[in-house]
């Protein structure tokens, strides 16, 4: 699977923005107003109709959202698999100190071949765990700066 960013994100221009927000504001009038059980589905320009489920419903809804924030959006199935470079650039880490998290065993991999290969779900595993240590660090902090009367 390749999943370069060419191929993959949207990077929203400042019209899209625009239209992503009014999109936004009209869905989350709509489903407040929503029937017990309701039926979602898109329109195109000659008016054929295509239904959607809600969970799909609901990813069409948060990549507005994103894009509405002015953020690029990129959809990865999470059984995908990605190369360390792919898993890298998602980290936003170089691909050394990558190698370095999958050989300490933070980050879970296969081989293909002489190839590692990493799920986006151990990624997303990762990231987690990750900012889960970050939190607990930050209230340790705390709490020694008010044990030490530091004004915090």
């Amino acid at each position: 699977m390749n999943l370069t960013a060419e191929k993959r994100s949207v990077v929203p221009s400042l019209a899209e923005v625009e239209q992503a927000k009014v999109s936004s504001r009209q869905i989350a009038e709509l489903t407040a107003k929503a029937a017990p059980e309701p039926r979602y589905a898109l329109t195109d320009h000659k008016g054929t109709e295509i239904e959607l489920s809600e969970s799909a419903f609901r990813v069409l809804v948060e990549a507005l959202n994103a894009m509405a924030g002015g953020n690029a959006v990129m959809l990865i199935p999470i059984e995908a698999e990605v190369t360390t470079q792919q898993a890298a650039e998602l980290l936003n880490v170089s691909r050394p100190y990558l190698v370095s998290l999958l050989e300490s065993g933070e980050i879970a991999y296969r081989n293909v071949g002489r190839y590692r290969r990493i799920r986006y779900q151990d990624i997303l595993d990762y990231q987690a765990r990750r900012a889960h240590r970050r939190k607990d660090t930050m209230d340790e902090l705390v709490a020694q700066a008010q044990e030490l009367n530091m004004g915090y």
